[in-house]
């Protein structure tokens, strides 16, 4: 009997896929790796089946991953010291160079690994490839009572988003590969930038006018001051709860770049919880989903 209960179980967990599979076919899904996802051996690899089967069954996963705790493992081991102004690592010459040989080298090339050895097809890239992430140099300002106008921060090569050329990941997904972006970015000058992959994620979905942007986080997704994961968003709503101070700290740009992506044309945003097995599954093909989606206020969107 616990045969037949354990494929009646499968059976039901694939009665439940059906929809969502049939509703996403050709759809571009971004999905932002990093937290504990990226660093747990089981959850990367958990991670990694669940990006091969999306594309096996017919979707197009993009890729977009961080790296902040490989960087400063690496930048300790060279003695270079790290320094951060409002969250953000001040990134020098020296600096960059590690932020390129980690995001565009090991960790990109290590995540690249895990999906094809999980029966995937991946390239990795970085946005210097074919130049198409262009970036400028990211204003920093900071402001007391005491001062009369706002204080200028240099944080050096950190950098936001000007454009994307989306013929690189076109060419990409035509040829039937995932791809597997770092976020480093390449100014008018040629000079590198280091953007945050959220941000990159964000702006990649807009771009490819995805299905669904996914960021993989360390917490269970949005809360309420309770404490209480708040599951369907609409974007008005999300506004109020910046407003009356809900959303704030570390998560305020996470979820302004959700917010950004989802009034621009994606479909909806997914805060997922990183920590669970298969995350990226259970949000996409389950009713219950394991985060905090986001639609536009004129969405009907129910699945």
């Amino acid at each position: 009997m616990s045969i037949i209960s354990d494929a009646s179980a499968i059976a039901q967990v694939l009665t439940e896929a059906l929809p969502y599979i049939q509703r996403f076919t050709n759809k571009t899904i971004v999905v932002k790796f990093g937290g504990n996802a990226m660093i747990d051996q089981a959850l990367q690899n958990s991670f990694a089946r669940d990006i091969v089967l999306m594309k096996i069954v017919g979707m197009n996963p993009i890729v977009v991953h961080g790296g902040g705790p490989q960087i400063g493992e690496l930048l300790t081991k060279l003695n270079i010291d790290s320094h951060f102004i409002d969250g953000m690592r001040v990134t020098d010459n020296a600096t960059m160079d590690v932020v390129e040989m980690v995001l565009g080298g090991s960790v990109n090339k290590q995540i690249v690994n895990l999906i094809n050895n999980n029966g995937g097809h991946a390239i990795g890239v970085t946005g210097k490839d074919g130049r198409f992430i262009r970036a400028k140099k990211m204003a920093v300002t900071r402001q007391t009572p005491e001062m009369k106008a706002p204080e200028i921060i240099d944080i050096g090569q950190v950098g936001e988003v000007a454009s994307i050329d989306r013929s690189v990941i076109d060419l990409l997904v035509q040829g039937d590969f995932i791809p597997v972006i770092a976020p480093i970015g390449v100014g008018d000058d040629g000079q590198s930038y280091n953007i945050n992959a959220d941000l990159v994620a964000g702006k990649i979905a807009e771009v490819m006018q995805a299905e669904k942007l996914m960021l993989l986080t360390n917490v269970s997704g949005l809360q309420d001051k309770q404490g209480d994961v708040l599951t369907g968003l609409t974007t008005t709503r999300v506004d109020e709860l910046i407003g009356d101070g809900t959303i704030y700290g570390g998560m305020l740009p996470k979820i302004q770049c959700a917010l950004d992506a989802v009034k621009s044309g994606v479909a909806s945003a997914h805060i997922v919880d990183g920590r669970v097995p298969h995350a990226v599954l259970l949000e996409i093909f389950t009713d219950a989903g394991v985060g905090t989606l986001i639609t536009d206020s004129s969405s009907q969107m129910t699945l």
